[in-house]
């Protein structure tokens, strides 16, 4: 539901804010008081295209801000996560047009978004029936929806949805494995190839930084041996060792801690040190005794590195962290796919069939949604043609045809298309190439009359629905949009009284001159001043009694009717 539109410096619209409420809004007003300007405002924040001259002059730009309320619409509020766009039920679309070359930005809940963007995120929002380019009534996919909603195929219609999906999957997997076929030979040839380079060389994970640390060694043995000698030496094995002396110096405090006490836990902790630095000097030598001077031993540590190198640069994997265990893991998945391809005319064998059930199964529930939309089309086509007729299309002839698709969708093997002959003795035409701005603002209004409390909640807008009418079929037209506003919010700009009197809220536009420049405004009228406004629709710039009067009447009518 449309709950505000604040429009800014377009057109001949200085600022305005209006708030929409549930129900019939009606907009009223004078010729050229700028009740369509508003139908325009609202189009550009659905994605229209911007133009520079949609900019009140002198102004630097133009700018329209909608607040929607999709709490009662789920699956919209879910497009939008899915676009990224978060919302918690309110979806705020903005849209400023500059003055000059027309450019424009929109946002979408703040976030800034693309024209074309904007009318994807917007497609379903609004039902907009003029003679402007938001015509949704004259999409295909549009109908298809109005069928669907009628016929009530919301269950059938989710399980063509797993039944496309699940079908889509095993065709994917089908053309990957087709796709691996194609070039067997040629691809075996050259996995096996280097499967073999892989497994002369054998890698291990972990290995790369134990060959660098034994080569660093190997290359530098000498200086390793003889720093290891030399202290193991200097600590223990040598006379007059260091750990000879500390020995020989913590027997004498040992000897005179007998004169003080505080002394012998100090001969303890050199006794310790001894015993330590004896420990340290066996492990040195021990070390410089395992460390060989071996020239052959480092030529194949470092041929083996630059093979794991080469081989890590060949792959791409260089920079993938530890090259041996990459090498390791990247031989394991050749060995993965050669075994894929080895089994892959029995896989392709399988996958074959899958198609085939995911088929047959999507083919059942498709014919299924053909045959309930066929028999609802046509109950769907006789009910638009009784409501159109009564709304002074007296000869109109509406039916509607569901015919094949060249291969399963989401929604089925269908396609519709709503056809309409005018006048009697016509051939039915396609509607979007026929019918004008009046037409379809009247075929739509019959659509939503025959799927009044059927099809989801929105905003229906319906501008020039009363083009070429009057008298009695006015007055059927404000029943059928009251009627229609009991399930929908529904916004229409009309200069019949008939039709205004069904308003749940009514807004007058008007236009005055000030300081030299044209501005309109709008005004939501109260319970007398609606009478002042349908008295004047009914009796043009001179109001009498006897007008107000028949006004009067008519809201009093209206009113019993829609109570």
């Amino acid at each position: 539901m449309l709950t505000c539109l604040k429009v800014r410096s377009f057109a001949i619209i200085d600022e305005l804010e209006i708030e929409f409420g549930p129900g019939l809004n009606v907009l009223t007003g004078e010729t050229g008081a700028g009740k369509s300007i508003l139908v325009d405002a609202l189009g550009l924040v659905l994605g229209e295209k911007a133009r520079a001259d949609l900019v009140r002059t002198g102004a630097p730009h133009a700018e329209v801000e909608a607040l929607f309320d999709l709490s009662s619409d789920h699956l919209l509020c879910e497009r939008m996560r899915a676009a990224g766009i978060e919302t918690d039920g309110e979806l705020v679309v903005r849209r400023i047009v500059s003055a000059g070359a027309g450019r424009s930005r929109a946002y979408v809940n703040g976030v800034l978004t693309t024209q074309t963007q904007l009318a994807a995120l917007a497609a379903g929002l609004v039902d907009l029936s003029s003679q402007h380019e938001h015509q949704s009534l004259v999409d295909p996919a549009a109908q298809l929806e109005h069928l669907d909603a009628f016929a009530q195929l919301g269950t059938k219609l989710e399980a063509m949805g797993v039944a496309h999906r699940g079908l889509e999957e095993a065709e994917g997997r089908l053309r990957e494995l087709k796709a691996q076929l194609d070039g067997r030979a040629e691809r075996e040839d050259f996995l096996r190839y280097q499967l073999k380079e892989l497994e002369e060389l054998a890698p291990e994970e972990g290995e790369l930084p134990k060959l660098e640390a034994e080569r660093e060694r190997l290359r530098h043995a000498e200086k390793l041996i003889a720093a290891s000698s030399g202290a193991e030496e200097a600590l223990y094995a040598r006379d007059g060792s260091i750990s000879e002396e500390l020995a020989q110096i913590a027997h004498r405090v040992r000897a005179v801690a007998d004169l003080d006490a505080e002394l012998a836990p100090l001969a303890v902790h050199l006794e310790n040190a001894r015993a330590q630095i004896e420990d340290v000097a066996r492990e040195l030598g021990a070390y410089g005794r395992s460390v060989s001077l071996d020239p052959e031993r480092l030529g194949e540590v470092e041929d083996r590195l630059h093979r794991l190198q080469r081989l890590g640069r060949k792959h791409a994997l260089a920079h993938e962290g530890e090259v041996g265990g990459a090498l390791a893991a990247k031989l394991a998945s050749i060995r993965q796919e050669l075994d894929t391809l080895d089994r892959s005319e029995m896989v392709l064998g399988t996958a074959e069939r899958a198609v085939s059930e995911a088929q047959k199964a999507a083919s059942v529930i498709a014919a299924e949604l053909t045959a309930r939309r066929t028999d609802a089309a046509k109950k769907l086509g006789k009910s638009v043609t009784k409501e159109i007729r009564a709304l002074g299309m007296s000869s109109a002839t509406v039916s509607i045809e569901v015919g094949p698709r060249p291969c399963i969708g989401p929604k089925g093997i269908d396609r519709v298309e709503l056809l309409i002959a005018p006048n009697a003795g016509e051939e039915a035409r396609p509607l979007r190439r026929i019918a004008s701005g009046g037409e379809l603002s009247r075929t739509m209004l019959a659509i939503k009359s025959s799927l009044a409390g059927v099809s989801e909640a929105g905003l229906s807008v319906f501008d020039e629905v009363d083009t070429g009418v009057g008298g009695a079929v006015a007055e059927v037209m404000g029943q059928k949009l009251a009627e229609v506003a009991r399930h929908h919010q529904v916004l229409c700009v009309t200069h019949l009284a008939p039709i205004a009197v069904y308003a749940d809220r009514h807004f007058v536009v008007s236009k005055q001159v000030e300081a030299g420049r044209t501005k309109s405004t709008l005004t939501e009228l109260d319970r007398g001043a609606r009478v002042e406004e349908v008295a004047r629709m009914l009796g043009g710039l001179t109001v009498t009694k006897k007008t107000r009067e028949a006004a009067s009447e008519l809201l009093e009518g209206a009113r019993a009717i829609h109570a």
